[in-house]
């Protein structure tokens, strides 16, 4: 028997000024659900520990936004979130919340040993400021231009488009989330991270380290932070929502929430363990522990370079053994958006599917976003569920049950002579545990997936092919042994489903009666076990595992997304004020003309410009419009379109416009041309 071994699992804390949606459980807390069953099976020590992060901006934005206050939005969601997980299945050892007292404690003691032993830099230096609402703008208080992508609405502290982390001086055209206004600078004191320091050991511990082992996402983007070269990075916020910073100077301040998140990683084991009545400090102290963080791709320099900087400062931690993010999951052709509710939340799945748990599960593990961004869409959850769950799953179960329960009373009967296909087919049975372990060990959870499958459709090939229920008629001993082979696979796939689809695997279990037998908990008792269901057993009743998902499900699904885009639309959209008085003289100075486009071609290294040639009857001219993301030059050939001819010429990209292509919106949002509506009206002719 091999030594167990002690795993510290982690899944990213989900900020509570919202609800989760698929795209957190796809990027994180599926997989890392997988890998924590699949290790508790394996017979090794697991703590799966998670929790709410209940402090930074968000939490306060959101709090001003509804009226309320911080404490009543983190109360609010944190509720929320931990029962959704528990209904869905998220088997934590412990889900805690930063705003406990055992977080606080651990977060300021974590921060005052530093401190003490002269591991922070501290600076007064200037940081930006809003007047009017007499506030330090830190993190997502503070938006402006990405000074690396040039994304227009990047926050203070990371550039949701590019996944850059910065400081909010860093910025290009800052201005204040609260007011709108353009911030000062003005003097605060502050203490400093200094990352720099931390470059030798970085590079040594994860570039000459963990090259081979890493994902190459996760890889890439520490590499790349850190040959760009390392900067001290402020540990400490001007806020007064937070945990207090606990040293003398640090009135008014409060630990910078990514500074004290991670830390939540610790207290919460510290919680755990205190109710267990065990010693926390092997989890996280012992070298022989394997730390594992399981997060999304937009947090990993947090937890590659920063956290591991801070253990590697208090020099008592070991450090993560892998770091296995996700890329982002997408919603129908188009980016989750909580400020746009374009989302599918978790706890509106669980009301409008309920029992179907692991439905959501596979279609997230079948299509999870490892190694690129990928896209979940209704139809393909519905096809997942009917095609595969239920045609290849749910159908071997239900036949081999009910042809148990028929000729046999429910008991698996005595095999008689095994054929070579029936000894080919036990053969391969025993070798799947091996087979998925592999896939799970290396965090390819979607290929351990179709493996997990195969093993269904080998129990479907082998019923088909052997065809019990013709059999039966003439050689009623064989049927003995092809059910007894069929039962086997039944119940190797109720042990090796557990990570994937606990609920299924539980009612599967039931079914086979798997509590009346020892031994069959573990994930290895398949690969050594000579039959996993013994003759004479007594099994269940069949029940289905799955129910098909009709049209008209997935139908509701697509109309209350499309309702919640054009209520969000509605809300947000925004009528221009008037512009300033003109005299009537000052109109007719424009010169509109029809035209006709001849030639369109997009300008190079542009996502937007198309470079027209138009016949404006005066003349044939060139004009550069911003209408490439609409219309592609090959469809534009031949428009009648309006010119504002007398515009003075502009050089765009290098290329001289001489006019104005007028366009309008349409009521869907989109640019429409502005063209006569006689056909016959030539080119040239004055719109007036």
């Amino acid at each position: 028997m091999n030594t167990p071994k002690r795993y510290t699992i982690t899944a990213a804390l989900p900020y509570t000024n919202g609800p989760v949606h698929i795209g957190h459980l796809a990027g994180v807390y599926v997989p890392a659900d997988i890998y924590a069953r699949f290790q508790r099976l394996k017979g090794n020590d697991v703590a799966y520990i998670c929790g709410s992060d209940e402090h930074g901006v968000p939490i306060t934005i959101k709090a001003k936004k509804e009226g309320v206050t911080p404490q009543q939005v983190v109360d609010k969601y944190h509720a929320m979130i931990k029962d959704s997980f528990k209904e869905f299945g998220i088997s934590f050892d412990n889900y805690s919340r930063t705003s406990a007292k055992i977080h606080h404690d651990t977060a300021s003691e974590f921060f005052k040993k530093l401190y003490d032993e002269g591991k922070f830099i501290e600076e007064t230096n200037q940081q930006l400021y809003d007047a009017e609402a007499n506030q330090f703008l830190a993190d997502r208080f503070v938006v402006g231009t990405c000074p690396k992508c040039g994304f227009e609405e990047s926050y203070g502290d990371q550039c949701e488009n590019c996944g850059t982390s910065h400081n909010a001086t860093d910025l290009i055209n800052p201005k204040s989330a609260i007011t709108g206004n353009t911030p000062s600078l003005k003097e605060t004191k502050h203490w400093f991270l200094p990352l720099d320091q931390y470059e030798p050991f970085l590079k040594e511990w994860i570039l000459e380290g963990h090259k081979e082992d890493w994902k190459p996402n996760v890889y890439g983007q520490v590499k790349s932070w850190v040959d760009d070269g390392l900067r001290p990075r402020a540990v400490t916020r001007d806020l007064d929502w937070g945990i207090p910073v606990p040293v003398e100077g640090g009135e008014g301040k409060v630990l910078y929430v990514w500074f004290d998140a991670p830390i939540g990683y610790i207290s919460s084991t510290k919680e755990w363990a205190a109710e267990k009545g065990i010693d926390w400090e092997p989890y996280w102290k012992d070298k022989d522990t394997k730390l594992l963080h399981f997060i999304g791709k937009d947090n990993i320099v947090f937890h590659c370079i920063i956290f591991p900087s801070m253990l590697k400062a208090e020099g008592s931690y070991v450090l993560p053994e892998n770091v296995p993010a996700n890329e982002f999951l997408n919603l129908e052709g188009n980016k989750i958006s909580t400020s746009k509710n374009w989302a599918v939340w978790l706890h509106e799945y669980l009301v409008d599917f309920p029992e179907k748990q692991d439905v959501l599960r596979y279609t997230l593990t079948a299509n999870a976003p490892e190694s690129k961004d990928n896209d979940f869409t209704w139809k393909d959850f519905q096809a997942r569920n009917n095609n595969e769950l239920v045609a290849i799953f749910g159908n071997f179960i239900n036949r081999v049950v009910v042809l148990t329960n028929k000729y046999y009373d429910g008991q698996v009967p005595s095999p008689a002579t095994f054929t070579d296909i029936d000894e080919d087919t036990l053969g391969s049975l025993k070798k799947y545990p091996q087979i998925i372990s592999k896939s799970i060990e290396r965090y390819r959870f979607r290929e351990a997936l179709v493996e997990l499958m195969n093993l269904a459709r080998l129990g479907n090939k082998y019923l088909a092919d052997e065809e019990p229920w013709k059999v039966i008629k003439t050689d009623p001993e064989r049927v003995q042994t092809i059910l007894f082979v069929a039962l086997q696979i039944a119940s190797g796939l109720a042990i090796l489903c557990e990570p994937f689809l606990p609920f299924t695997s539980k009612k599967l279990k039931n079914i086979l009666r798997h509590s009346e037998l020892d031994g069959l908990a573990s994930w290895d008792t398949i690969k050594t076990a000579n039959g996993l269901l013994p003759a004479g057993h007594q099994i269940g009743k069949g029940e289905l595992l799955f129910a098909k998902i009709e049209d008209a499900e997935v139908q509701q699904q697509l109309d209350k997304l499309q309702a919640s885009k054009q209520a969000n639309e509605a809300a947000n959209k925004t009528v221009a004020p008037q512009k300033d008085t003109i005299e009537f003289d000052d109109f007719t100075k424009l010169d509109m003309r029809v035209g006709t486009i001849l030639e369109a071609t997009k300008v190079p290294k542009t996502k937007k410009l198309l470079q027209l040639k138009v016949d404006v009857g005066i003349d044939t001219r060139t004009i550069v419009s911003g209408i490439a993301e609409s219309f592609s030059p090959e469809e534009i050939i031949g428009q009648r379109v309006t010119v504002l001819c007398n515009l003075a010429p502009r050089k765009l990209r290098g290329v001289e416009s001489q006019g104005m292509i007028l366009m309008t919106d349409t009521p869907d949002g989109k640019l429409a041309f502005i063209e006569p509506e006689n056909e016959s009206v030539a080119n040239g002719e004055q719109v007036s």
